[in-house]
C-alpha cells in the first residue's frame, strides 16, 4: 500500500507541476501571480512551479527508491514550513492558503513517515 500512496503522490506532484510547465499564466492567475514589464515571471512558474516538481515526481517514479520519496517529503515539509510562516506573516487568504498548506504538510507527513 505505500508503493502506491507513494506513486498517487509523485503523480500528482507531476500532475502539478506540469500545470506551472505549461500553463504559467493559468497558474500565476490561480496563485494570484501576476507577470509585470517583461516574461520573467512566465519563466519563474516555468521553472519553480512547473519543471522543478515535473523533474521531482519523475525522479522519484524512475528511481522508485523509499529515499527519493523521502527526500520528496522534505521537499514538501519545506513547502509546508514556508506557507505556515506565510499564513501568519502575510496573511493571504486563509482558506486557500490552508488548502495549499493541508495538501503540503499532509504529503510531508507521508511521505517522510512511511519511507524512513
Amino acid at each position: 500500500m505505500t508503493e502506491w500512496i507513494n506513486i498517487a503522490i509523485a503523480l500528482m506532484t507531476i500532475a502539478f507541476g506540469a500545470f506551472g510547465f505549461l500553463a504559467p499564466r493559468f497558474t500565476a492567475y490561480v496563485l494570484d501571480l501576476a507577470p509585470k514589464n517583461t516574461n520573467m515571471g512566465l519563466s519563474e512558474m516555468r521553472a519553480s512551479v512547473g519543471g522543478l516538481f515535473v523533474a521531482l515526481g519523475l525522479g522519484c517514479l524512475i528511481l522508485g527508491a523509499p529515499m527519493a520519496y523521502a527526500m520528496m517529503g522534505v521537499a514538501y515539509a519545506g513547502a509546508s514550513a514556508g506557507r505556515l510562516i506565510s499564513m501568519v506573516l502575510d496573511q493571504p487568504p486563509q482558506p486557500k492558503a490552508f488548502i495549499y498548506f493541508a495538501f503540503e504538510a499532509g504529503f510531508a507527513a507521508w511521505l517522510i513517515w512511511a519511507n524512513l
